[in-house]
């Protein structure tokens, strides 16, 4: 039996012989983190139906087990969930720092990137804010009809004309190190096993992955107290964050938005030439790294860390109390014996909860990811009124921008815009420097110098 559509109407389906009941809403986005958060967050501002949020964490949290002390963000506080698109929204991060009346201590700590516990802050501050967002709910099989019905288990939570998927990643754990035990720890447990480490702060430990994850990890560790940790990457160096001006155009809805444009292998290409925009370490962090060892040096200690890049590890198997890591590098192979290995070896994308059927209508692409267009929409055989949107998911289309905080309230704007098929929200980047690919330059009109004392005059 199929329910009549409405905002706020309960639906009615039949599975089986059991009839269940489920509020129906406009949209549900699966996955309250920092995507869904900013799509929430401009829909209530401007569309007169309902959006819900399921996610399966039970308190508002953003990577709560990497929040060390110290750690800093890699973006600009000015990207938050909606000051890029509607900077006088109620949820901008600037009203997070007056309404919490820090913004004059904030102002006053001069940061040059803001801490990630800090943002974490604001985050959950948004989203006790916002309505519909349903906490300690896993979604575990989206299945359609007549709309996408989400359940939990056997249960039916609810039922939309619309899906946005927010699912985020998950840690991966190379193949190396699959099967092993508590020695193998990854950095999103560290906080976790603390203590247990903490135990054996003069053991040898091993941490594996070059980027920023495997950094914050060996700070960390310093802080733990161990003095004997080897950083291993596999890149030629321990390379930084690209962060110029020019890269920071990789960033630009102009840039997104001629992506799209190139050739599939060509986009795949070209985006792949521009992970150190993406995945380099901080130079602030790196640059902490180095003074430990320099100051254990000016007691005469050996140093804390040592770096070993140009090393992927391809074997690893326990050894009495410890683990022997085998390494393939430029020179040949090498083994080395630690006590445990911290593994910060990337990201992936969490797993689709569609069902078999609903699966089927959906167009995936030969790495076995669904196909998402420009606009963010994912390809399938659905009926036109029902759509599927997905962030995070495609950054061989988006760019890398399209899996970290750069766009949120960009990309936000666009799914909106789409949804409702029309400009909902104007979307300008102009004053643009770079030109891509086959663009023409085009004639700017140069802006009329202003005459302020003849204005100020003028005024009275």
């Amino acid at each position: 039996m199929n329910a009549t559509r409405g905002r706020g109407r309960t639906a009615i389906i039949s599975v089986g012989t059991r009839r269940e009941r489920g509020p129906r809403y406009h949209s549900i986005g699966i996955g309250a983190g920092p995507a869904n958060l900013s799509l929430a967050a401009l829909f209530e501002s401007v569309a007169p139906h309902q959006i819900a949020l399921f996610e399966q964490t039970r308190g508002p949290a953003w990577h709560p087990t990497m929040l060390h002390p110290g750690v800093k963000m890699q973006t600009s506080w000015l990207k938050d969930l909606v000051s890029l698109v509607d900077p006088q929204h109620r949820l901008s991060f600037m009203n997070y720092l007056v309404s919490s009346g820090r913004v004059y201590a904030f102002l006053s700590a001069q940061y040059d990137s803001i801490p990630r516990l800090e943002f974490s802050g604001y985050l959950a501050w948004a989203s006790d804010q916002l309505d519909h967002v349903h906490r300690g709910s896993r979604i575990d099989r989206v299945s359609f009809d007549d709309g996408f019905c989400v359940y939990s288990g056997d249960a039916l939570l609810a039922r939309s004309d619309h899906l946005v998927l927010g699912l985020g990643t998950r840690a991966r754990m190379p193949e190396a190190f699959t099967g092993l035990d508590e020695r193998v720890v990854l950095a999103d447990h560290l906080y976790r096993h603390k203590q247990h480490l903490a135990t054996d702060p003069e053991s040898r430990i091993a941490v594996v992955g070059g980027g920023q994850t495997g950094a914050e990890s060996v700070l960390e560790l310093l802080r733990m107290g161990h003095r004997d940790i080897w950083w291993i990457g596999r890149r030629p160096w321990f390379q930084i964050l690209e962060d110029s001006p020019s890269a920071n155009d990789l960033y630009r809805p102009s840039y997104t938005s001629f992506l799209p444009s190139l050739p599939d292998e060509a986009r795949r290409r070209t985006v792949a030439k521009q992970v150190l925009t993406s995945d380099g370490v901080s130079d602030s962090t790196l640059r902490e790294i180095y003074q430990h060892n320099y100051e254990a040096m000016l007691q005469g200690e050996c140093n804390p860390v040592t770096l070993l890049p140009g090393r992927d590890v391809v074997a690893a198997r326990h050894d009495g109390q410890g683990l022997t890591l085998t390494c393939d590098e430029a020179g040949g192979r090498e083994t080395y014996d630690v006590r445990y290995a911290v593994v910060a070896a990337g990201r992936q994308p969490a797993p689709l909860p569609f069902d078999d059927e609903l699966r089927e209508l959906i167009d995936f692409d030969d790495r076995g990811e669904p196909v998402v267009e420009a606009d963010y929409s994912l390809r399938w055989s659905g009926p036109r009124g029902h759509r599927i949107f997905a962030q995070n998911r495609a950054p061989s289309m988006h760019g890398l921008a399209d899996k970290n905080l750069s766009l949120l309230a960009t990309r936000s704007a666009t799914i909106i815009n789409s949804l409702f098929e029309r400009e909902v929200f104007t979307l300008r980047d102009d004053c643009v420097t770079m030109l891509w690919g086959k663009q023409a330059p085009q004639q700017q009109q140069q802006p009329q110098p202003v005459d302020l004392v003849e204005r100020i005059a003028a005024n009275g």
